[in-house]
């Protein structure tokens, strides 16, 4: 019975000292098989300089880059068991009778290159390749049956007499557990024995870490933790020693702080100090989904990754936000308060405490358990210290807090809040607000009291603030508006009351919250902060906090003693601005915790700088302001997949930046691609490697070419784009975080080439078709311009000649008009010779009379000379000679043609000829030749003969003919 005693008493104190871990625990984030769609086996860890992270997985090598996970299978498929990255960027995986190392080529696409065609044919049957070290000379991979090392393209193969069961690097040396013979240091060629303790002989070592400058940890997998100075191996006694005999520790990791993670395969994570005490564990009920953890690894952001039988988990180790619960049922939180060295927790099913320790700056981890208080269950509102009195606001009224027992001071239902009525400490009075309305608090030499209700007021009043100045009251309710509630001198009852809405200067009657802040009685609003202006009795835009939060919607205001205001928005969402000097009006947000705040009761608690407590759904959260502000992790983005939207194979980069067989941070010249016309369609994948902070980025981007401008901010990591035209196009993105601080930019170029018929060739093409069309229709220009010349020509021609023909039908109307002219004059000539040959005539009967009747007259010299001047006149040679240039002009060359054609015509003959052809009778042809008529007819018949004319033939029409004819020869 005595032994049982000491047995039960040694277990419930072992599980109690187990139990005291630290309070505040960081948050875990859980990686199902059906997110990274592979195995659920997981085996080891790598992370390579991008910041990328391999995984040895059931089914491959799965790759994650903050947002995206891929999967890369051996050539046989098997189980990848280690994984290392060297400095080269070569993943090196061990598989089940495979070994090699994956490479992205040209395009950024990781390639496997298996090493196995470089082992004898006898060695290729290793089993599985179960660790992986690497330092300055080679690459050794371990299977049970040999260590294989590679280097310059050359591998050697080391065997055991038995087995080896391990192999790891520690400080650049590799060491290497033989079966019986002990650990083994690879130096220059040769495995020289380091230390063959007994203990080595029954249990397997599964890790060996840096612990001091000359000393080594070694984790066994059942023995517990050794230190291994020179050559002697020294027990490292833990707290925990009794569980790690009884788990398997399969791996250990150094993290910061001096302490060691160890994996196990029962217990989950235990982390401790060099000391050897727990100070963290995480298993199932932390929030891992297995205890059963196969490796450990520390990425370069500090938060631990763990390769679990059944799944992946990341622990945010370093992160300045934890989460401490209360208890399993992990409860809502209302209110948290630190008093007399004790963390209290107001929850929704009682009040909570734990114990402190009095030198840990950061409470959340101070190590420790929570109790619940004794005599108070249900909801606990608020949390508060009354000159040193801590009391709690319930759903039952008002509680004290003694210890670890509370002890109700008044039963009125509800006590939402307290406000001293004072600005001097300690202040002797105090109002509580409550479902039916203000209770009166009175400190009474150290001890509260409750002196009554205040009368007046009926009102649930969950927000109000104490008025010094004005011995009033101010109070919200989020439905009606806030109340000026003046009180009476000794403060036991309300002498007025006036409700504040919308007609008073607020933006809306509802979800008004008034706090205190910045020494100022403000109203929270959705249109930002207001404040009361007493001189024209209405509220207005605050201006002080306007640079501050502008027309941000906020529901809760709390300052702390750096002077920052904490603040919660409407959509749930929690910041802090600086209000000092140095940083004077930055915002920041923490999307992390958006949606784990108490809505409608949200809870601030800024303890100091480096403990601010905040309510939460379950449990609570912690921030280490101070280690948030100085802790900012290097943001930086990657480019993750770059596809073709619609192929198979549709793949254009894979992630990495390739240029010569090296890994390098940007794109070079080239391996710029140069796409077909229809692979315009692209979808791009980007990431942050900063994976305990992926609910704090956002992301821009900008394709060169087609935007304008960067894309607003955004948490979305994908970006397509459809239809690109032809053309060089340049992809940026870039991130940021909840501070504001942005990363560098990472660019992807690449070129969309036209369809054929816009491509180069087609466009030399074109020139040429164009040159050799322009060609041609100079051509054609040409001859079509020879011929309008020659139609042009050719319509001048008949113009000149339709002219010319105008012309000479101007020109021959002119003649005739001449010709009539002229033959009027001669005709009027003739008419003249005519009449003047009757005149004559008939002077000279006349005469002939004269001379009969008076010979004396007759033969008078007057007389005879008259006689002789008729004669003269009768001759006419002059009046001939008028009348041949007339007629000459009228008939052209009439006379020369007849004597051209009849040399011997006589100049009668000729004269005889003129007037027939001008028609004229034989009797005035008679008086026009002196002749009579028979004359005439006897000269006619001799002509006739003379031009040979026959009978038949008109003497005019005869001449007519000779005329028409010496006109033709004219022409």
């Amino acid at each position: 019975m005595k032994y049982i005693l000491l047995f039960f008493l040694s277990f419930f104190l072992f599980n109690g000292l187990f139990a005291q871990t630290q309070i505040g625990s960081p948050q875990i984030f859980n990686y199902t098989a059906e997110k990274y769609k592979g195995g659920v086996q997981n085996w080891d860890i790598a992370q390579d300089k991008n910041g990328l992270l391999y995984f040895g997985n059931k089914e491959g090598l799965l790759t994650f880059n903050g947002k995206f996970w891929n999967r890369y299978s051996l050539p046989n498929y098997t189980v990848i068991r280690s994984v290392k990255v060297d400095q080269q960027n070569r993943i090196f995986v061990g598989g089940q009778d495979e070994l090699g190392y994956f490479f992205p080529d040209k395009q950024g696409v990781l390639k496997y290159h298996s090493l196995l065609g470089l082992l004898p044919a006898n060695e290729r049957k290793m089993a599985d390749i179960w660790n992986i070290a690497i330092n300055d000379g080679g690459v050794f991979f371990r299977s049970w049956t040999s260590i294989i090392h590679y280097k310059d393209g050359a591998v050697q193969v080391y065997k055991p007499e038995t087995s080896w069961d391990f192999l790891g690097c520690v400080d650049g040396k590799i060491l290497a557990q033989s079966h019986n013979k002990g650990l083994l240091l690879f130096d220059k060629g040769i495995w020289r024995p380091l230390v063959n303790d007994p203990v080595l002989k029954d249990t397997y070592v599964s890790f060996v870490l840096p612990y001091s400058r000359d000393t080594i940890l070694v984790g066994t997998l059942k023995k517990g933790l050794f230190l291994l100075a020179g050559s002697k191996l020294i027990r490292k006694s833990t707290d925990i020693d009794g569980e790690l005999f009884r788990t398997r520790t399969f791996c250990g990791l150094n993290v910061e702080n001096n302490e060691i993670a160890l994996g196990t395969t029962s217990q989950g994570l235990l982390i401790i100090n060099k000391a050897g005490q727990l100070m963290q564990r995480y298993a199932l009920s932390e929030g891992l989904q297995t205890e059963d953890i196969h490796g450990i690894y520390s990425d370069k952001n500090g938060s631990l990754w763990l390769a679990e039988d059944n799944g992946i988990d990341m622990v945010a180790l370093n992160s300045a936000i934890k989460y401490i619960y209360p208890g399993k049922n992990k409860q809502i939180t209302y209110s948290i308060r630190v008093f007399d060295k004790k963390l209290y927790m107001a929850t929704s099913n009682g009040v909570f405490y734990t114990q402190l320790e009095s030198n840990q700056p950061d409470l959340s981890l101070s190590k420790g358990w929570f109790a619940p208080l004794k005599n108070i269950s249900g909801s606990a509102w608020n949390l508060d210290v009354l000159n040193n009195h801590l009391v709690v606001g319930h759903e039952d009224g008002l509680f004290t807090i003694t210890g670890n027992e509370a002890k109700q001071l008044y039963p009125t239902p509800g006590t939402w809040l307290f406000q001293p009525v004072s600005n001097i400490f300690p202040s002797a009075y105090f109002i509580a607000g409550t479902y039916t309305g203000l209770q009166l608090l009175n400190d009474n030499n150290g001890v509260l009291t409750n002196p009554g209700r205040v009368q007046g007021t009926n009102e649930s009043l969950r927000f109000l603030v104490y008025d010094s100045a004005n011995n009033a009251i101010w109070a919200s309710h989020p439905y009606h508006g806030v109340y000026k509630i003046q009180l009476s001198v000794d403060l036991k009852r309300v002498i007025s009351e006036k409700l504040f809405t919308k007609a008073d200067g607020l933006p809306s009657t509802l979800y008004n919250y008034v706090y205190h802040i910045q020494n100022r009685v403000v109203v929270a609003t959705e249109k930002g902060i207001y404040e009361y202006n007493a001189r024209t009795n209405k509220f207005e835009f605050s201006a002080f906090f306007k640079p501050y939060f502008n027309n941000l919607p906020v529901i809760y205001l709390k300052d702390d003693y750096d002077g920052n205001v904490w603040f919660v928005t409407n959509r749930k969402e929690v910041g802090v601005v600086e209000m000092n000097e140095s940083k004077k009006g930055q915002v920041t947000f923490f999307p992390e915790i958006k949606e784990k705040i108490v809505g409608g009761f949200e809870s601030i608690y800024p303890y100091d700088a480096s403990n601010v407590f905040i309510g939460a759904t379950r449990g609570m959260l912690h921030i280490n302001y101070r280690k948030f502000k100085e802790r900012r992790n290097k943001l930086k983005v990657v480019l993750g997949q770059v596809r073709i939207a619609g192929q198979r194979d549709s793949i254009l980069f894979g992630g990495y930046f390739v240029n010569n067989n090296v890994v390098e941070r940007k794109q070079a010249q080239a391996n710029i691609p140069h796409l077909k016309y229809n692979q315009n369609f692209l979808h791009f994948e980007f990431a942050s490697t900063l994976y305990n902070e992926q609910n704090t980025i956002e992301y821009s981007c900008y394709l060169e070419g087609v935007d304008k401008d960067w894309s607003v901010w955004t948490d979305k990591s994908e970006k397509d784009y459809t239809a690109l035209p032809a053309g060089k196009y340049i992809f940026k993105v870039k991130a940021r975080n909840n501070s504001g601080d942005e990363s560098k930019i990472v660019s992807y170029q690449f070129t969309v080439r036209p369809v054929w018929y816009k491509s180069i060739w087609a466009y030399l093409v074109y020139i040429a078709l164009l040159v050799y069309l322009v060609f041609r229709l100079f051509k054609w220009q040409q001859k079509k311009h020879i011929k309008e010349q020659e139609k042009l020509h050719y319509l001048n021609q008949l113009e000149l000649d339709k002219n010319e023909k105008e012309i000479i039908r101007l020109q021959n109307e002119k003649l005739e008009s001449d010709i009539d002219f002229k033959n009027r004059e001669l005709a009027n000539m003739i008419m003249h010779l005519v009449q003047r040959g009757k005149i004559i005539e008939k002077i000279k009967e006349e005469l002939s009379v004269i001379s009969k009747d008076n010979r004396a007259v007759a033969n008078s010299t007057h007389f005879k000379r008259l006689l002789r001047l008729i004669a003269d006149v009768e001759k006419g040679e002059k009046d001939w000679e008028q009348f041949t240039q007339h007629f000459n002009t009228v008939h052209t060359n009439f006379f020369k043609n007849l004597q051209h054609e009849f040399p011997d015509i006589t100049s009668n003959e000729l004269k005889l000829c003129a007037f027939i052809k001008m028609n004229l009778s034989t009797k005035e042809i008679a008086q026009l030749m002196n002749i009579t008529i028979k004359g005439v007819e006897i000269a006619r018949y001799r002509l006739r003969k003379k031009l040979s004319i026959q009978s038949d033939t008109n003497l005019y029409t005869f001449l007519l003919r000779i005329e028409s004819e010496s006109a033709a020869i004219k022409i």
